[in-house]
Order: C-alpha cells, then structure tokens, then sequence
C-alpha cells in the first residue's frame, strides 16, 4: 500500500495516544494568535514563527535543539486562560486525527513565572480538557503531570501531592491519572525519585518515565525497579541490554514508542533501525505515540501511517487495538456524575 492508501486505511482508526506534551503540541497558529493578541510576538509572520516551533531540516540529531522548541510557547502558557486555550486545541486536532483515548502530558512548573501556582497550572489544563470533552464526549481523556529532573527531587516530591489533589478518581471529572518525570537524562538518574513516586504509588497514579532516550540501559533499570514504573518513555536504549528486555517483555512493561521524535531528536540515528521492531520481536508492548506534534510536524495519523511504512497497517491496528490496556485513564474508579466534589 502507498502513503496515501496508508491514510485512507488507517484515517479512521481509533487510536490511543499515551505519550503527547502539552508545551510540544500547541498548533503554530493558535501560539501566534496568542502571542499578537498579548504583543509578544517575536518575529513577523506565522511562517517564520513556525521555524521557531518546528524542527527544521538539519536541525535534527540533538534533544536540547529539539527542546529549544518549547522556547516561545511558554511565553503565553504562563496565564490561566491561555492554557485552557491551547490545551482545547490540542485536543480538537487530536480529536481530528482519530485519538479516541488520550493523556496529556504537563510539567505544571514551568508554567508559574507569571504568578500561578502549580495547583493552578495543573487546573488549567484540565479546565481546557474538560471544556473539549464537552465537544469530543468519545474522547476517554486524563492528565500525566510531569517533574522536571533538573528541578531536583524535592519539587518533584511537591509535584506529586499537587498531582494527587487533582486525581481522576477523587473527582467526577477529567482529571490526573499519572505521574512522569522528563528532561535532561544524564546526571539526573531516576533513582533520585524514588520518594515523589511512591508518594505518586500511594495516591493511586499511573507511573511511567522518560528514560533511555539519551540515558542509558540502566537509567530504564533505575524506573522500572525503584520507581515502578508499568510504562517507559522512549526506552530507545533498552535494545542495548538482553536482560532488560526479557525484564520488560516478563513484566509486560509497555514502550511508549514516539518515532518522529526519536529521529529528530537522535535517539534513533539515520539510518538505524528503530527499537520497536526488537520490542515487538521480543513480545515487549508497545504504544504508538507522537511526543510533540507541532515540533516534530505531525499527528497521531502521521505516526500510524510511518509505523505501518516499517511494520505493515496491520501491525499498526493491532498496537492501537491493544495500547489501552496500559492507559492510566479509568472512568469506573472515578467518582460518579453529579457527586459534588
């Protein structure tokens, strides 16, 4: 089948979307109709705005380039209604691009320059998914709030309270359903968490983590025995140590495969073999994820039809079919409709 014949297969799909940031996901026009309405705009067209917020050809191959980003979307995400704003938006086009189930993910912190406080940022978001939930009501949403490593253990140890203050299923809403941590991997072992997750493990959240992107085999280890986590971020490193993945095919502990991103940001090298031919070959699940759709410039359809390029459409139906097994989204455990919480 061609590219286009990809497309009309796999359009209609629904797909479960488990990794997908916040900050890496504002569509280029919704940040540039921000930016002129609060005069922040840093250059003068949409098109040159989006070379700042899309990875550019010869741009790949570096995490911290592929970070840089996120530069100018926080400039506006710092207030309460813009980031109900964005986050409507992310999921309209998620909604469009056939994501059925889907968890966002948020690093409230870096949204509290301008005077809100982490409890608030968190809301904010979950205020803009409860608002679209109203329009998408097939939507099956929930919110994954992120500690950032370079912020050190203590606020992630903060991070994880203010997550459970907000968890789905103390309230009849959307609400948070997992715990993360992301950024700069090296220097910054999972280990170093060990407190915010059980904190997180206590308030019944999900638990997951970026690791192996640009750490190493054992960074996966460190999430998998002393986090506990059931889902790594990325993991591209875990194709370097056999034990590892008969530990995460025995234990069923999911991938979250993002393969744009992986290319852009060099945890795939060109012209290497993405891992999750050797996850899938070693009985490891995995989910198809897109990480951050406007920097890397595509969408949950996008990345089905690159997997079903590598992997056959099939293949991709059956990832989707299955990924929602390992989602932290669960509606029985909420409270009901009409509770007053």
């Amino acid at each position: 089948m061609d590219h286009s014949e990809l497309r009309a297969r796999l359009a209609p799909l629904p797909k479960v979307e488990l990794h997908q940031h916040v900050d890496g996901s504002i569509p280029a026009e919704v940040t540039w109709e921000l930016m002129r309405k609060n005069r922040l705009q840093p250059v003068d067209s949409l098109d040159e705005l989006r070379r700042r917020l899309e990875i550019q050809p010869g741009e790949e191959g570096s995490l911290l380039a592929y970070l840089d980003k996120m530069h100018y979307p926080l400039w506006i995400t710092q207030f309460y209604e813009n980031i109900v704003r964005v986050t409507e938006a992310i999921l309209t086009t998620a909604a469009a691009a056939g994501v059925r189930t889907l968890e966002l993910r948020y690093s409230p912190v870096i949204h509290t320059f301008a005077g809100l406080t982490p409890r608030q940022s968190i809301r904010a978001v979950l205020s803009g998914m409860n608002h679209a939930k109203k329009r998408h009501p097939e939507m099956k949403l929930g919110l994954i709030v992120i500690a950032m490593r370079q912020h050190g253990p203590h606020i992630a140890k903060i991070l994880a309270r203010q997550a459970i203050a907000e968890a789905q299923h103390l309230h009849a809403r959307t609400g948070v359903v997992g715990f993360d941590i992301a950024g700069p991997e090296r220097g910054n072992p999972p280990r170093l968490f060990k407190s915010a997750y059980e904190i997180a493990r206590l308030g019944r959240l999900g638990l997951t983590a970026h690791a192996g992107e640009e750490g190493p085999p054992d960074y996966i280890w460190q999430a998998i025995d002393t986090l506990g986590v059931t889902r790594v971020g990325h993991g591209c490193a875990a194709v370097k140590d056999k034990e590892l993945m008969r530990r995460l095919a025995r234990d069923k502990v999911l991938v979250e495969c993002c393969l744009s991103s992986n290319a852009h940001t060099g945890a795939v090298k060109p012209g290497e073999r993405h891992p999750i031919h050797a996850f899938l070959e070693a009985g490891i699940p995995v989910a198809l994820c897109t990480d951050n759709t406007t920097v890397s410039r595509t969408s949950a359809l996008e990345e089905a039809v690159r997997a079903a390029e590598l992997l056959g459409a099939d293949a991709v139906e059956q990832i989707h079919a299955g990924a929602g097994e390992w989602s932290f989204i669960r509606p029985e455990t909420a409270l009901p409709e009409g509770f007053d919480d």
